[in-house]
């Protein structure tokens, strides 16, 4: 897989572009290589999504706090991850991933398949008519269960079948089991295939973003001025992150392999931590002598 631009390249931009011109480059670039200027220009169309990918990162300030940080393993860019940012395929389609086919569509056949069904007598509605129906179910999977795989039983037709859910499988997604839907009509062969919806719950403090997992954690502004040691809690348990003296709210840290596995060999994306500084709202007499004097032996030049 090839390695990824940078996004600031990619927009033409520096590193300290200013909102107001990151909008303005993505929509000059987004103008040029449009696909309805490009008819079946391949190359515009690559572009045309790498632009959109750049511009999508950039234009959301914790995405590119994120990306300025860590790269592309900050927002969900980790090379290989076939389920991050959603459906390779754009309307529908399937791919295999560890010996499972997936599907993003519930729709008919696709246009590829009449016209083969036309000039050599199969696929389309000639195809259709000697196979089983389609059928459609789904399954629930806890937040952890998207992330490490699991093995679930659904019920179709009063049997019940075991479905294997990889590592790594997102809310939306389908798996599509072949051979396991309606039986042939009267002079078919093929029986028709089963899809399996996923949904997966949310999880009431992680989220994720394509093989990277997210969570925030507050500390009150003493930790975040002295420096301190926090429990962050992650899909593989409590992991001890240490965070400096000096940190600023909205700093973002990393903790490498504690994301989605994203490659059959089971690399895992991060897990990233944003640091959230709390401001007390109801000081004693004594917390707020103590930061006057603060105040004060700063200004005096005693502090930094």
């Amino acid at each position: 897989m090839a390695e990824k631009r940078d996004y600031y390249e990619v927009l033409g931009v520096s590193k300290n572009a200013s909102d107001d011109e990151i909008k303005k480059a993505y929509r000059k670039l987004a103008v040029k290589y449009h696909p309805d200027k490009n008819p079946g220009d391949k190359e515009a169309e690559a572009k045309f999504k790498e632009i959109n990918e750049a511009h999508d990162v950039l234009s959301d300030k914790q995405k590119r706090a994120r990306y300025d940080q860590f790269g592309h393993a900050g927002v969900g860019g980790a090379g290989g991850n076939p389920f991050a940012g959603g459906n390779p395929f754009g309307q529908g389609g399937n791919f295999n991933f560890n010996g499972q086919s997936f599907n993003f569509d519930f729709g008919g056949g696709s246009p590829l398949d009449d016209i083969l069904g036309s000039i050599f007598g199969f696929g389309g509605g000639a195809r259709r008519a000697r196979r089983g129906a389609d059928y459609q179910t789904s399954v629930t999977l806890t937040f952890e269960e998207a992330i490490f795989g699991t093995t679930k039983t659904v019920s179709a037709q009063g049997k019940n079948i075991k479905v294997k859910i990889p590592a790594g499988i997102d809310d939306g997604m389908s798996i599509k089991l072949h051979g396991k839907g309606g039986e042939p009509p009267e002079g078919g062969t093929e029986r028709g295939d089963l899809y399996v919806r996923i949904r997966v719950k949310p999880h009431k403090n992680l989220t994720r973003e394509g093989a990277i997992i997210l969570s925030e954690q507050r500390i009150d502004m003493v930790d975040a001025a002295l420096g301190c040691e926090i429990d962050v809690e992650t899909v593989d348990g409590t992991v001890r992150m240490k965070v400096p003296a000096g940190t600023q709210s909205g700093t973002p840290f990393k903790l490498s392999g504690h994301g989605v596995p994203f490659r059959s060999d089971g690399d895992r994306g991060p897990h990233i931590v944003t640091i959230i500084v709390e401001t007390p709202k109801n000081l004693s007499r004594k917390q707020k002598e103590l930061l006057e004097e603060f105040k004060g032996s700063k200004k005096r030049g005693f502090w930094g």
